[in-house]
């Protein structure tokens, strides 16, 4: 579930030829089409699995033994689709061409738990809710994952938006949904709504506004074309970036640092910019730095440790470990070999997936998937899967 944002045809590729809906791009797009995907779980249940992994492939999904690395379960399901944790430790949200499904990854089956709708689009999980935004309905569902295991479809909050539009939303710990403002042509910013759905603050000073991220104290940042849009404490702030246009669309948070990760592209009219410079949004402070990385990186290479610190995986094959409040880079992991970020947003390239101490790599070009020890820096476990994989997740409990 991670670049401009404009409307792409997709390239001639077998996934393209074999599949005839594009999902929203959390990285790099924003089509889709409303062709329905039969899908089909294993007739028989698998034994539970602790903690599992998911990746995607053309195809189906994969259900991976978190130590091993071992597949031990595969389930059908044709399309493109995106993973993302549920928010507990059983659960992961599968966008699928009609809609959310919801994979029970630990009993390794496919549950009936749907929200159908077109273009389902980001998964957000903070302050023990998760929200799910579909693009082409402007509809946000809000849940507790802890409510999954009941195996029916939660009972949550709902709310539409004004128009339908490749959004975000998420919830605060005090019952306020922030969502995102646009329409299919332009996104202008975002607007916060209490528990009542009455609305208590509003900002359009965020053109493109993409994505978003909560950083320690539960201030919640969005990207914009021209810096970050900041929620904190009932007020909005604009931290405008260096550069006219400097965008940032893909974040990563944590609540061990007041400080949130991000991308940073300056090219507005670029196919496909391949930047090395990241930004890190100081949320107190209420400012932006950038930090040149002296490699590029895709939308699915941006995660946070364990200590708060920023990871993120370069094209150069290494985890770069960036001190949130130092703005340096304090080492590098090796954890693939160099790789280049392919024009098709869809197409697979290494993705970083971070879990307690674990980073969890995928190397697509040669099947492989890796664990890496943060703290040590070392490989930990590789392993050979099936196929070429595409997105990498997996259960999170806690948020």
């Amino acid at each position: 579930m991670n670049t401009s944002m404009r409307n792409r045809a997709l390239t001639g590729t077998a996934l393209a030829l074999a599949v005839s809906t594009v999902l929203t791009a959390c990285g790099g797009g924003d089509s889709s089409s409303d062709a329905k995907s039969q899908d089909t779980a294993s007739a028989t249940p698998a034994a539970a699995v602790e903690d599992p992994l998911v990746v995607t492939f053309d195809g189906g999904l994969h259900i991976l033994d978190k130590d091993s690395l071992e597949v031990t379960e595969t389930i059908d399901l044709p399309g493109f689709n995106r993973v993302n944790p549920a928010g507990d430790k059983d659960h992961v949200v599968v966008s699928t061409d009609s809609g959310f499904r919801v994979l029970n990854a630990a009993a390794q089956t496919l549950t009936d738990i749907r929200y159908d709708g077109a273009k389902p689009g980001h998964v957000v999980r903070h302050g023990g809710k998760t929200v799910l935004f579909t693009d082409g309905t402007g509809e946000v569902n809000v849940f507790d994952p802890a409510d999954l295991s009941a195996g029916k479809k939660p009972e949550g909050r709902t709310y539409t938006s004004a128009e339908a539009h490749h959004g975000v939303a998420i919830e605060l710990t005090d019952g306020q949904l922030l969502t995102t403002l646009g329409n299919e042509e332009k996104r202008t910013g975002a607007l916060v709504l209490d528990g009542n759905d009455k609305e208590v603050a509003r900002n359009e000073d965020c053109p493109g506004v993409h994505g978003e991220a909560a950083a320690q104290g539960e201030a919640v940042a969005v990207g914009c074309e021209d810096g970050v849009l900041i929620y904190k404490d009932g007020a909005f702030t604009k931290v405008d970036a260096p550069d006219d246009y400097g965008r940032i669309g893909n974040q990563a948070g944590s609540e061990e640092s007041p400080v949130l990760l991000g991308d940073y592209k300056t090219d507005p009219d670029a196919e496909l910019e391949r930047p090395t410079r990241v930004s890190l949004i100081d949320t107190e402070k209420a400012e932006l730095r950038l930090v040149e990385l002296d490699t590029s990186y895709s939308f699915r290479s941006l995660a946070r440790g364990p200590h708060g610190e920023a990871l993120v995986l370069g094209t150069d094959g290494a985890i770069h470990v960036v001190d949130p409040d130092k703005g340096t880079v304090e080492k590098k992991i090796p954890a693939v070999g160099e790789w280049q970020e392919p024009l098709d947003w869809q197409q697979p390239r290494p993705t970083l997936f971070v879990r307690d101490h674990t980073a969890y790599v995928s190397e697509p070009g040669k099947k492989a998937l890796h664990a890496i020890d943060l703290e040590s820096g070392k490989k930990v476990k590789s392993a050979t899967l099936p196929q070429s994989t595409n997105e990498l997740s997996g259960t999170v409990a806690g948020h």
